[in-house]
């Protein structure tokens, strides 16, 4: 493979990484109602597994969440899921809607909520390092191919570690951000 396709390789990796923090981030409440926190609540209806979003359009109202589903029929399915999600939201219903209202965070669960954000953040770091060590063994495994030079090898190298430094710096900025919406929601 040549050493242009494996960067390429890595870098999408990479950013596989960040991307799969940011969609778990999105699951975390903040203080503000968001819809995104209900995506990755799964509800037991019509014989399988759906999420929230293909039964109901969820909509934000003030201080709270308003989930109106497509069918009447799946208003319980879905009241039953949240409930058993760790979300810690108690669904109300008047028989058509479910509204969701979200309390401001107390300083203790803000505290816990950016323990995992910034334990989910170094989980994504460790990912991006093992792409670059996987890559690294990789560029390094063309040494004795003829053609590429040690210059070559080097720079290829020096790229590998700069997409890194930059994968790894997205990171940062999407904790920081995420952080700075759980202490200020």
């Amino acid at each position: 493979m040549p050493l242009s396709a494996i960067l390429e390789k890595a870098e999408e990796r990479m950013m596989g990484a960040v991307e799969a923090m940011e969609r778990e981030f999105k699951g975390i409440r903040t203080g503000r109602p968001a819809p995104e926190i209900l995506d990755g609540i799964k509800v037991s209806a019509y014989g399988g597994e759906m999420s929230v979003k293909q039964l109901a359009m969820v909509g934000v109202q003030e201080r709270s969440l308003m989930v109106k589903p497509f069918d009447p029929g799946t208003l319980k399915d879905i009241e039953r899921a949240i409930r058993a999600s760790d979300l810690g939201l108690t669904p109300m219903t008047d028989g058509k809607i479910i509204r969701l209202n979200i309390p401001p965070l107390t300083e203790e669960r803000r505290k816990q909520l950016t323990k995992h954000c910034e334990e989910r953040a170094e989980m994504a770091r460790v990912a991006i390092r093992n792409v670059r060590k996987d890559a690294k063994k990789e560029i390094e495994g063309h040494k004795k191919t003829p053609g590429i030079g040690e210059d070559q090898i080097s720079g290829a190298l020096e790229d590998l570690q700069k997409l890194t430094d930059d994968y790894e710096g997205m990171v940062g900025e999407v904790l920081k951000k995420k952080v700075a919406d759980i202490m200020n929601g």
